[in-house]
Formats: C-alpha cells, structure tokens, sequence
C-alpha cells in the first residue's frame, strides 16, 4: 500500500461509526538531523487588557490540521492563515494549534514549518500532538512514504522528542496562561508501536488525565473560562473510544462534568465550516469540532474546495465568549460558524 492508498484508506475510516528509550537505529537518526527553529519562541507582544463588558479581554486563533509537507499547498494555506492573524484589525493574544502540525512529523516537514513561522511576527504559540506527529515511522530515511518497512529504524519516542524539541516542551501536555486565562494543551501519548490497540486514536495516560483533573480544580475556582485543547474527538456520550477518537473519553467527560465554563477544542475531522456538518455541541462543558488550515474536507472525506482554508477565532468578553470560524484564503468569518456562549455565574455544578 502506497502513501496516497494509506491516506484513502484513514479517510475512509473516519467516516466510519465509533467503532523507552530510544533504539540504536532511531538515535542515530535522530542525532543525524539538525534540530528545526524553536517556534515557542515567537515574539512575545505586549497588549493592554480591556474591562468593558463590550470588548474583548482575550482573542486567539486557533489552528488545527496544517499537515506541513512538500505539498505546495500545505506552506501556501499556512501563509493564507498567518497573514490574516497578523493582518487582523485588533491584537490576537495567542495561536493555538490542536494537532497535525505536519503530514509525517519528519525532521524535513518540521523545519519547513519553522521556516514558514519565523517570517512573521506572532503571538505566543501553543501546540499538542496528532496522530500524524508519530507518522515518521511510515518513511524512509529518505522522508519517502515506505509502509512495507515500518517502522524504518524509527520509534514512537522518536516522534515524541522531535515535537518536544520543536516545541521546546519537556512533556508532550503543557498549561498556557494568556492575559490570565488558562489553556490546557491534551496530547496523544502513543502510537501503535508501543500500543496497537490504539490506532489512530488519542491515549491519555493516567498521569496526563490525573493531571487535567488538579487543573481544572484549580484555575476555574474564580468562574473564568478555562480552554481545553484535544486533536481527536470524542465519541458519543457514555463511550470510550477507538481509532480516530480520544480513547478514555469516559474518565475524560467525569472530569470535565463539574465544570460549565469549559471549552474544549478538537480537530482531526478536518470538516468544512460550510458542510452542514455540527461543529458545536453543548454537553457539560462546550465542544468545537474545528475544521483544517489546509485541508477541509466535505461530509464525504473528500477535498473538494480546493481554496479553502479554515480556522477558529476566539474572544472572551467579561460574560460571554464568541467562537467563529474563519475563512483565511478570504480574510473573512464564516456566517455558518458563529457562537455566541453566555458564561455561567458560577463555574461549578452542584453535585
């Protein structure tokens, strides 16, 4: 099976219902490659806070999905996407991207990224881990699409340390604060060399929920919303999940349950802001199902609108936050995609 039928072959199964060390070889190749530009080191603006119950006193983008790789179109929508941040009316406070940050997670793709980045001048960026971050095991040494050869010399602690390195993160789920709102930054811990089962799908270790949990108790005592950032999504309520969805999703919702003024973000289906498909649904908390900076798809799998390129701007205002999705290749919102949530006075349930 080539790249391309490997690719066909995810698309066809998202559509689908719910269904140590590192080695010898990987750290020679590790060690091989040049390490990629930092992008947590991205300019750091000073903005001054708004109090107006009429202004925002936090925006940020969010990306999801930009599968950087030598496809021409992956760096052009990148572009797209980070001129309209930069070029935006009033100051963006943060960029968020939930997952997918390349095609494969090879050093090459990584250091086109970081090229692509250090042409602008951008807020603080956040980032968590896909399931393509681990997709290095697919290629060569070459960075040539090789699946009869898997894992090529490389392991999933590889991929691990690449992001971290990318990132400058020491562990693969991270806390931002922007203008004193919190951020918590989810990562699939393991792929399917360490853990078959999973698939495609988003495993939290008990540590990493454990984690989530103190949290969560302790920056939403004061009522302020609190953003949570995944990559899969979730399944249906009452079930855990398998491949292409977050997999302890059960533990997941009882820790979010208490909680009214959180924000949970996702990515990975890549669909269309203008599909029909539901991109927000109210449980306890607030979810989003984002759409792709380079790749929307249709209610098929299919990408079908070539120019799109699509991504979520957030603001939060002293009693509401407004999600909307926006079209880059445009520099516009997209009408489909407009929430307005009010925040709850009180940011816990009375169990």
């Amino acid at each position: 099976m080539d790249r391309r039928s490997f690719l066909k072959w995810l698309a066809a199964a998202l559509s689908l219902p719910l269904l140590g060390g590192l080695g010898n070889a990987a750290q020679r190749y590790w060690e091989s490659m040049n390490k990629p530009s930092i992008l947590a080191q991205s300019a750091q603006s000073t903005f001054t806070s708004v109090v107006s119950d009429d202004e925002a006193l936090m925006s940020m983008y969010i990306f999801s999905d930009l599968h950087i790789s030598q496809d021409p179109q992956t760096p052009r929508k990148m572009k797209q996407a980070l001129q309209d941040l930069t070029s935006y009316e009033n100051p963006v406070d943060a960029l968020i991207i939930t997952g997918d940050l390349t095609d494969t997670g090879t050093m090459s793709d990584y250091r086109l990224l970081s090229s692509i980045l250090s042409k602008y001048k951008l807020p603080p960026i956040g980032a968590n881990m896909g399931n393509h971050e681990y997709y290095t095991i697919w290629t060569d040494a070459h960075g040539a699409w090789k699946k009869s050869t898997m894992p090529n010399g490389k392991t999933n602690e590889l991929s691990r340390q690449q992001f971290l390195t990318f990132m400058n993160y020491r562990k693969t789920y991270n806390e931002m604060t922007i203008k004193g709102y919190t951020v918590l930054l989810l990562s699939q811990e393991t792929y399917i060399l360490e853990k078959p089962e999973v698939g495609e799908g988003a495993w939290y270790s008990d540590e990493q929920l454990d984690w989530l949990e103190e949290r969560l108790s302790s920056v939403s005592k004061d009522g302020k919303p609190v953003f949570v950032m995944i990559h899969q999504p979730l399944p249906p309520e009452g079930e855990n999940g398998g491949s292409h969805f977050l997999i302890r999703a059960k533990r997941f919702r009882e820790i979010l349950q208490p909680y009214q003024n959180v924000f949970v973000f996702c990515g990975h289906r890549h669909q269309d802001f203008r599909n029909g498909t539901e991109h927000y649904v109210k449980e306890t908390f607030h979810l989003f199902h984002n759409s792709s900076v380079t790749r929307p798809l249709d209610r098929n799998y299919i990408e079908i609108w070539k120019d799109h390129a699509q991504g979520i701007y957030l603001q939060v205002y002293q009693n509401k936050v407004i999600v909307r999705g926006r079209e880059f290749s445009k520099r516009s919102f997209i009408k489909e995609a407009y929430w307005t949530i009010p925040l709850q006075t009180k940011s816990k349930v009375l169990l």
